[in-house]
């Protein structure tokens, strides 16, 4: 039965994570969802963790989910602010979301050790510097 299945393939939407300013002014690192396509899409529900081994031992964080009504075609949203001390576990986002009748869903994975400069990117539509998985 399962080979019978064949989920919609995600195309032009992409995770992203960036150092910049808050609303406050103070620099910190951001996740962003990034729609790239021409379609809005529509019950955007991203589940994040990290998880991986520190020190020896196995660590995870705990789980957050994040909601939005919809993304506009061409435009980005803020999901959520990350801290460095856990950029050395796999950060997953889990994205579900509807474009039509259809739901699509994806796991992003910024592995352990990735999110740093050598690694950045621009990032489109933004314009700016960030680690990106699309």
């Amino acid at each position: 039965m399962r080979k019978d299945i064949h989920p919609p393939k995600v195309e032009g939407i992409a995770m992203a994570v960036v150092r910049e300013p808050d609303e406050d002014g103070e620099e910190g690192w951001h996740v962003y969802l990034i729609n790239r396509t021409d379609q809005t899409i529509e019950n955007v529900l991203i589940s994040s963790r990290g998880y991986g081994e520190l020190d020896g031992e196995p660590r995870k964080t705990s789980e957050m989910r994040h909601f939005l009504n919809s993304l506009a075609p061409k435009s980005w949203a803020r999901v959520e602010m990350i801290v460095e001390d856990v950029f050395a576990l796999s950060n997953q986002y889990w994205l579900s979301y509807y474009l039509g009748p259809k739901l699509f869903d994806k796991k992003y994975i910024f592995l352990a050790g990735s999110i740093e400069e050598s690694n950045f990117t621009t990032i489109p539509l933004m314009e700016k510097r960030g680690v990106m998985i699309e």
